[in-house]
């Protein structure tokens, strides 16, 4: 079960910052709230955020199984280290390391499909 963050995000908008929800560019992103990747960038967007809550904000997340793909896929494709994508994404290199580890499988058949 998970949460609808569409609804979550419609209501915080409606009762803090009202003239947001005119702006047609920012419907359009309520409205493609699919991945987690989708709601990180729709957050930072729309909610000016300081440091100290970038750094708390950075040890609560989680990630779902569809974006933790496309980061290992998009690192596979151009060839990053595993160092670059941590500091790209802030994500431990260990948690990068544990989905390459859980990952492994699917992605080989990703790169192998990829090359016949």
């Amino acid at each position: 079960m998970r949460p609808n963050y569409k609804k979550i995000y419609y209501d915080m908008l409606r009762l803090e910052h009202p003239e947001k929800l005119k702006d047609p560019k920012i419907k359009e992103l309520l409205d493609k709230l699919n991945t987690t990747e989708d709601i990180l960038n729709f957050n930072e967007k729309i909610f000016a955020q300081s440091k100290e809550s970038q750094v708390n904000n950075q040890k609560l997340k989680t990630y779902d199984k569809k974006t933790m793909f496309k980061l290992l896929q998009y690192q596979s494709k151009h060839g990053f280290s595993t160092s670059y994508m941590s500091r790209k994404y802030k994500i431990s290199r260990t948690t990068i390391i544990n989905w390459k580890k859980t990952f492994e499988e699917e992605i080989d058949q990703v790169i192998n499909a990829g090359e016949n």
